[in-house]
């Protein structure tokens, strides 16, 4: 009978968007492409990106550095809200702020979006079946990635939100089979220039 092997989950955010978000500024292709860089060595055995285009463009680019890695569409790695969390879940002084940060979402939206994230932690995370460690890269957005996150560390639902993710830095999490996962790395921006980091964070977040 085959067993399970672990699981080295790459995740990124897309690189810095244009503002109508068809596709990467000049810095987001630079920022895409350093990523590519640093992961050559990283043994990936798949790319996975969301279809909006500015993560199918970060994908595709840092495909391009790499050696005969496939690039695949994931509709699960898109842009949506992977949690509505109800009033009570909140710490009681920032119920006000987080409720209201979804008031920007629609009913569908906020509908739709925890059925893509059963199907997103379904697909990319746990052990994997056979006798290799597999890793594998996936291009998303700052939602998920924070729920990833958050899912790893077993923290509330809730807290996917306030958890904030730079343009195609690097978080790396470890599914070995029967241990807890480990969050390996976090908002990695080593690979990029100072000039090329933080964007994607509000200025009073950036140190």
């Amino acid at each position: 009978m085959a067993g399970t092997a672990t699981r080295y989950l790459y995740l990124a955010r897309h690189a810095e968007a244009l503002p109508d978000e068809s596709g990467l500024t000049e810095t987001g292709r630079r920022q895409a492409e350093l990523l590519g860089e640093r992961l050559r060595s990283a043994s990936l055995a798949a790319v996975h990106h969301g279809p909006l285009p500015r993560a199918a463009e970060t994908a595709e680019l840092i495909g391009g550095r790499l050696d005969g890695v496939p690039v695949h569409v994931a509709e699960e790695a898109g842009d949506f809200v992977p949690y509505v969390p109800r009033r009570e879940e909140f710490p009681p002084n920032a119920a006000e702020r987080l409720l209201g940060f979804l008031e920007q979402f629609t009913e569908e939206e906020l509908a739709h979006g925890p059925e893509l994230t059963r199907a997103a932690t379904e697909r990319f995370t746990g052990p994997v079946d056979g006798d290799e460690p597999r890793h594998e890269l996936v291009v998303t957005h700052a939602f998920l990635a924070a729920w990833l996150v958050r899912d790893a560390l077993d923290a509330p639902p809730w807290r996917w939100m306030g958890l904030n993710h730079a343009n195609a830095a690097l978080t790396v999490i470890r599914y070995a089979p029967d241990r807890p996962a480990d969050v390996m790395t976090v908002n990695d921006m080593g690979h990029l220039p100072p000039e090329l980091r933080w964007t994607g964070f509000p200025p009073e977040s950036r140190v």
